[in-house]
């Protein structure tokens, strides 16, 4: 069984009390819509959300967002909402978006949201499952493309969350945002009854394979987040916050509740406009999956590349001092994956070493390290990285830059957050400790016999954001969760010694060889794109001799590779013209290939625990890139490895015949 000495566990239990200790105590809330009259009485002339970029763009206070949030649920409320409606809620971030989901929770109904770029067979999936008889939309554009496939749904009415003109002879009525509110300004709102075990969302799974499944989330679920995340970041009232992730994806909600709880000010952004809302905003914390932190690092590496050689000597050199300052520093406090439960004589050679790197560290911190924090504002005081890994050496370039990231760990359906990393613990690698309440159990996956500390196995866990079931699907719901309440993540990992989870892999995407050998593809994957000529890459492999790999390169590092060969690389890349009389060369030349079988074969072996069986054998180029847009990508920018397999699937059979 898991053991945790008991001293060290009090010790992360009373660490973690000082930090949930707020100046709103929200934990003796029956339902999450409570929080915004609190919220407006203690933060009310405070800015709560600016939002520039959507149309209308708006700056709300506190007080202002509550009154919108009240009307808005007294609109619903006029058209006759009930309790315990379904909502069929489809749009994209903005204020509007949090104003209808707090509205609709304030007037009694249950939302079951989704993306508006969703296809609309999802949509119209989400919204018969659910039996959902309301609907909201967020603009005229997405009704249209919807409308033939829900004119047949038993909908009591529609919203349109814009302000554009409502089409006339529908078979139920519809109204636009400002109507609504029109509707809730001549009426006084009426609190609807809910309890912490009341159903408050339902959150329809992205999953790559077959139906969604609806997790049903409680408003327990949800107080119990906005009551223990203080554990992890304690913000203050004013702090600016840069919000980009989804806010109908469960950890971008649950992140953005928290945030405002705590009388945050949060500017919205999106791809298009992140760089200049960094500067402009200057945010505090920001909440991101690890494609934005590897976005940033990607620009700066892209900046050291277009240096004279002689400056990136001197960049990859001190770039190479501070490494092994931050490793050794590491390891003298304990804080190393790779060097755990150091001796005292372990610890002091480690202080040494870091001590002797500390000037060459400086000189960086002048140099290099401060003009890298200016594209993130320059006053961050932690991002906060979830919904995948963080490849370790992005862990490790935040660190080295001084940008504090603090991972956590967390699934859709437990609303999300099950474990973070703390500020004064932060063990890079790791996928933190358990927030306040909530248990791990690591067992074998087989047998599932509790393992001991370190043992690595299938992550089980237990606490009161774990969701009340699957809708309509009970027989999910008991493979999902036992009967003593524990939750099959479906990752596996160990627990170290002070309590920290460790993933090392998802069960169903390990690799079985040929030989037996079991290969988790996604550390081998984190350090294969280190390359600066990889930019995404999927392994494959199941049942062959070896590892093989799916591969988009960096183009634009691949030109330049080119250009100093003397040699024009022909690609698909309209922003890479052949402005140069040279000859050309193709992704399936001799020499293109051997340069990445070079950087494969170098990156995995300078792995620590590299194994034969690590090493990567054929591997194909590919021109396209996973995206959302393509479909092989999740909202939350993982790779759809199913997807991607069966579309390449004649490609991976050739590797290997």
């Amino acid at each position: 069984m898991n053991q945790i000495n008991p001293s060290v566990l009090n010790h992360l239990q009373q660490r973690d009390r000082a930090g949930i200790a707020a100046e709103t105590d929200y934990s003796r809330l029956q339902s999450l819509a409570e929080i915004w009259p609190l919220a407006a009485e203690h933060y009310g002339h405070q800015l709560a959300m600016n939002d520039a970029h959507n149309e209308p763009s708006a700056q709300l206070t506190y007080a202002e967002l509550w009154a919108n949030i009240r009307q808005f649920a007294a609109g619903l409320q006029g058209l006759g909402l009930a309790p315990e409606t379904r909502v069929a809620f489809f749009a994209d971030n903005s204020h509007r978006w949090l104003i209808a989901d707090q509205g609709i929770m304030a007037a009694g109904g249950i939302d079951a949201v989704r993306s508006a770029q969703a296809e609309t067979e999802e949509l119209r999936y989400i919204a018969e499952h659910s039996d959902s008889t309301v609907l909201i939309v967020e603009h005229l554009k997405l009704w249209q493309r919807i409308r033939d496939r829900f004119l047949d749904l038993p909908l009591q009415f529609a919203v349109l969350l814009s302000d554009e003109p409502v089409p006339e002879a529908l078979p139920f009525n519809m109204v636009n945002y400002g109507q609504l509110l029109e509707i809730g300004g001549q009426r006084e709102w009426q609190p609807a009854p809910a309890t912490p075990d009341s159903l408050a969302t339902l959150i329809y799974t992205s999953g790559t394979t077959g139906k969604p499944k609806g997790v049903m989330i409680t408003h327990g679920n949800l107080l119990h987040q906005i009551t223990t995340l203080g554990a992890v970041v304690q913000p203050q009232p004013g702090d600016r916050v840069l919000g980009l992730l989804p806010t109908w994806h469960t950890f971008g909600r649950t992140a953005e509740y928290f945030l405002y709880s705590q009388g945050c000010t949060q500017t919205y952004t999106n791809i298009r406009h992140i760089k200049a809302d960094f500067k402009g905003s200057q945010p505090q914390y920001m909440v991101g999956v690890p494609r934005i932190w590897e976005s940033i690092y990607e620009g700066a590496q892209k900046q050291f590349r277009e240096q004279p050689a002689s400056k990136q000597k001197l960049v990859n050199t001190l770039m190479w001092c501070s490494k092994k300052y931050v490793q050794n520093r590491r390891t003298a406090n304990n804080l190393s994956l790779d060097h755990p439960n150091p001796t005292p004589l372990r610890q002091l050679g480690s202080r040494v070493l870091q001590g002797l790197a500390w000037p060459l560290h400086l000189l960086g911190e002048k140099l290099v390290y401060s003009k890298v924090r200016q594209a993130t504002g320059g006053q961050v005081k932690q991002l906060i990285s979830g919904g995948g890994s963080l490849a370790r050496h992005i862990d490790l370039f935040f660190e080295i830059v001084n940008v504090p990231i603090l991972v956590g760990y967390g699934l859709t359906e437990t609303s999300p957050v099950v474990s973070a990393r703390r500020i004064w613990g932060n063990l890079r690698g790791a996928s933190g400790q358990p927030i306040p309440g909530t248990e791990f159990k690591i067992v074998n996956l087989e047998t599932r016999q509790p393992l001991a500390i370190g043992h690595k196995g299938l992550v089980l866990v237990r606490g009161p954001q774990v969701m009340q079931g699957y809708y309509k699907n009970a027989e999910a719901t008991a493979k999902a969760i036992d009967a003593e309440g524990w939750f099959d993540t479906g990752d596996l990992g160990y627990l170290t010694a002070d309590n920290n989870v460790v993933l090392t892999g998802r069960a169903k995407d390990t690799i079985v060889l040929t030989n037996g050998e079991n290969i988790e593809p996604q550390p081998i994957e984190d350090v294969c794109v280190q390359s600066a000529y990889i930019d995404q890459m999927m392994l494959v492999g199941q049942d062959q001799r070896s590892l093989g790999a799916l591969i988009v390169p960096n183009f634009e590092a691949l030109q330049q590779w080119a250009t100093s060969q003397s040699l024009y690389l022909t690609t698909p890349n309209p922003e890479i013209a052949n402005s140069q009389d040279l000859p050309e060369i193709s992704l399936d030349d001799d020499r293109v290939q051997k340069l990445f079988r070079a950087e494969l074969n170098r990156q995995v072996q300078d792995r620590p625990g590299y194994r034969p069986d690590d090493r990567v054998g054929p591997f194909c180029l590919i021109t396209e890139p996973f995206s959302i847009e393509s479909g092989t990508m999740t909202q939350t920018l993982k790779i759809k490895r199913p997807v991607v397999a069966s579309r390449y699937r004649d490609m991976i059979d050739g590797m290997f015949s």
